[in-house]
């Protein structure tokens, strides 16, 4: 499969800068060359040309931390009286939803978000899943989905002691099978999946480390998001979680943890020290009121600190835009969360995590030898842009509608806004047909 994208100003996220009128030749899902427009078209003259019309040529945008599941909770009532904190949202809102997806609610949740991203322009995506009365095979019908949109993905089921011992066996047997099993599937990574300390006891920790050896797998879990999971670990071990996880095997290079907003800084050090990624949500901790992170500890101290969405929609440039504002109203500081910051956790570590599951491949950049993961961008800049300011014309300039083309792997998912592998809707108004009695199931499971 080959492409010549020509008549593209490309934003190369190397030292190279943005190129004017210049042309991206793909050949097998990699980049093979970058060069003027005139001289590409020249070098190959029988490939399938794709006009970008000066539009910018940009690697996809990466989310290093979703849930597909969560989709159902679109206009969903909570009954009774407002959560007044997160674990009320947990108990109250996700817990019983979850409890609620079958087979084809998880298919759909997996769709409706596929198609999110696409339009969004993300073009990877780590997923946290979880179906309690759904596990077996679940990891499998999401990427079925995922190989159908066309993105890559990075799946797990995230055990917990929640739903009783049967169940989080269930858990951990699903993501033994689907890390032996992903393999055969280009596109699709697989790790192991934990929900959090909270809802973990001793044993359940020690049976996972034990499950992932010779699997060559780390964990994705959250993290402190709310100080209760702080609370609870210390009750549990005396110990604060990330140091309960640290004792129990879970962290290090091939591990993510999400959140991290109520770690203290002998606990963030214990996350660079052992390599472990950390990917920041903005807009979900403000939906939950769980405070902020140390973000610009974390960068300063030069941890593989990421950027993803919880679940939000996959617009990345939207969580861009609310990490921006977040610390600095809750610093009452202009300087926090400096744009610089915030493309080294979009741009650069979230290729890098990328890179992480798929070693071999190198992500975030156009340049020949690339992944040929990229998006085309319908933005006019009406003052200079640079390598250099790059972040605040994201920040202040660049809107979800601007994406106009997605390409992954060399394959395209989405031309001039039309999307070419799922019928929006289609799969909108299949999702719409499940909705009625999932969202019963949810209400019985509620429990206020």
């Amino acid at each position: 499969m080959s492409l010549l994208i020509t008549n593209a100003t490309v934003v190369t996220l190397t030292d190279d800068g943005i190129l004017s009128n210049h042309a991206v030749y793909i050949e097998n899902g990699i980049i093979q060359a970058v060069g003027p427009t005139a001289q590409l078209i020249n070098q190959y003259p029988a490939i399938e040309v794709l006009d970008a019309d000066g539009s910018l040529l940009m690697p996809g945008n990466i989310c290093a931390h979703t849930h597909f599941y969560g989709a159902y909770a679109r206009g969903m009532a909570i009954p009774g009286p407002a959560p007044k904190d997160f674990p009320e949202i947990l108990q109250r809102l996700w817990w019983p939803l979850d409890k609620a997806l079958d087979r084809d609610t998880v298919r759909m949740s997996a769709l409706v978000c596929l198609v999110d991203a696409i339009k969004h322009g993300t073009t990877f995506l780590v997923d946290h899943h979880a179906s309690p009365n759904a596990i077996d095979g679940s990891l499998d019908v999401i990427a079925d989905a995922v190989e159908q949109a066309g993105v890559r993905a990075v799946l797990c089921y995230e055990v917990t002691d929640r739903d009783g011992p049967e169940k989080a066996e269930a858990g951990i047997a699903e993501n033994v099978r689907f890390l032996k099993d992903s393999h055969r599937r280009p596109l699709v990574n697989a790790t192991f999946g934990l929900h959090a300390s909270l809802t973990l006891s001793d044993a359940t920790l020690r049976a996972c480390a034990n499950a992932a050896q010779g699997l060559n797998t780390g964990f994705h879990v959250h993290v402190a998001e709310h100080e209760a999971d702080e609370y609870d670990s210390l009750a549990k071990s005396g110990k604060r979680v990330v140091h309960r996880l640290h004792n129990a095997g879970i962290l290090g290079e091939k591990s993510l943890v999400a959140h991290v907003v109520h770690c203290d800084a002998w606990e963030l050090a214990t996350l660079r020290d052992t390599g472990t990624w950390v990917t920041h949500q903005p807009r979900s901790n403000m939906n939950n009121a769980v405070g902020a992170a140390a973000v610009d500890d974390m960068l300063a101290g030069d941890m593989k600190l990421c950027l993803g969405n919880d679940g939000f929609s996959n617009n990345m440039w939207a969580e861009w835009k609310a990490a921006y504002l977040l610390h600095k109203i809750a610093h009452r500081d202009p300087r926090r969360g400096a744009g610089d910051g915030i493309a080294r956790m979009a741009f650069e570590n979230n290729a890098r995590l990328a890179q992480n599951y798929n070693p071999g491949l190198i992500f975030g950049k156009i340049a020949a030898g690339t992944v040929a993961d990229v998006v085309l961008v319908d933005y006019n800049p009406y003052t200079p842009l640079t390598a250099g300011n790059l972040p605040w014309h994201i920040l202040f300039g660049f809107e979800a509608s601007m994406v106009k083309t997605t390409i992954v792997n060399g394959r395209i998912l989405m031309k001039d806004r039309q999307l070419l592998t799922l019928d929006e809707r289609a799969i909108a108004a299949e999702a719409l047909a499940y909705a009625p009695a999932l969202w019963e199931r949810y209400e019985r499971n509620v429990v206020w």
